[in-house]
């Protein structure tokens, strides 16, 4: 069952885009060689027990493991104290930096469901959060999530979404979760390409262009996110954590469900991205923006 949910995406060689993907993609989180999932649990346990907490350890251990690494120990945790390792952590950490941690002990279609749910469920529903995640997602992954879904909420991602949009929006985000009926491991690209020549034989203009002045509001971040993604998805996430950091406040939790997400799929690409359109690192932007441990984490999710 978590293989279904595993964050590193098989890729099989019918897909087309295959070379494309492989040759670029470069996270910055792999499987740790020197992996023990019980030396792990009792560390964890150790930086937990007693007076304080040993946040460093907990840092160390959460982001320098993959995802399915992370899950061992957690099992194992489970087998040996008999706890939930994620309530464990809920008792000894705090704000930031305890979403963090939560996020990296989650299941990535599990997080991802969640994150969905809360975006659907909230007073008005977060379209760009629906977005980000719904249409930057290969079909392998929007199954995952939707099955991931169904099982911790017991309800139909689909018919929630159909439900809490409207319009065109509704339509595009109903289309990508339909995608993933295809066999085989194309991207949602298909139908950002489709959407995107259809808009620019309409207009005749540049396609960001005609999306900007034909459309606005969730239905031009929608068009803009698949038309980005088509182009150049690494790019998009770096725009969003840019924006994520612009100005007053910052959007935490953009910042770590972006870094959570694609650690282990692109990070590396996405700051090389970050460099070149900002010129300056995302580390730097980072530590400017974040304090204390859920910065240590975000930065040492970033090596």
């Amino acid at each position: 069952m978590h293989g279904m949910c595993d964050s590193s995406i098989t890729r099989t060689p019918e897909n087309r885009s295959e070379e494309k993907f492989s040759s670029y993609l470069k996270p910055t989180i792999r499987r740790h060689h020197d992996f023990d999932a019980e030396r792990d649990a009792k560390k964890v346990h150790k930086a937990c027990k007693g007076m304080g907490t040993d946040e460093k350890v907990i840092i160390e251990i959460l982001s320098n493991r993959s995802s399915d690494q992370r899950q061992q120990m957690k099992q194992k945790y489970q087998a040996i104290y008999g706890k939930d390792l994620g309530e464990v952590l809920k008792g000894e950490l705090s704000g930031d930096f305890e979403k963090t941690a939560l996020a990296l002990l989650d299941q990535p279609c599990d997080y991802e469901a969640r994150q969905l749910r809360k975006a659907i469920k909230g007073v008005g529903t977060d379209e760009t959060v629906l977005i980000e995640i719904l249409c930057t997602r290969v079909n392998q992954q929007i199954l995952a999530i939707k099955s991931a879904y169904q099982r911790i909420f017991d309800r139909d991602l689909e018919s929630d979404v159909k439900s809490d949009t409207s319009g065109s929006v509704r339509k595009i985000l109903l289309s990508v979760l339909k995608a993933s009926r295809d066999q085989g491991m194309e991207t949602n690209e298909n139908l950002a390409q489709k959407d995107a020549k259809d808009l620019y034989e309409l207009t005749g203009k540049d396609i960001e262009d005609a999306i900007k002045s034909e459309t606005s509001g969730d239905l031009e971040k929608a068009y803009l996110t698949l038309v980005r993604c088509a182009r150049d998805c690494q790019a998009y996430f770096a725009t969003r954590l840019y924006e994520s950091m612009k100005g007053a406040g910052t959007d935490e939790e953009t910042l770590i469900r972006i870094l959570v997400t694609r650690a282990e799929i692109d990070l590396q690409t996405i700051k090389e991205r970050f460099q070149q359109m900002y010129s300056r690192s995302l580390a730097e932007a980072i530590r400017s923006e974040t304090s204390g441990d859920f910065r240590k984490l975000l930065l040492s999710l970033l090596h």
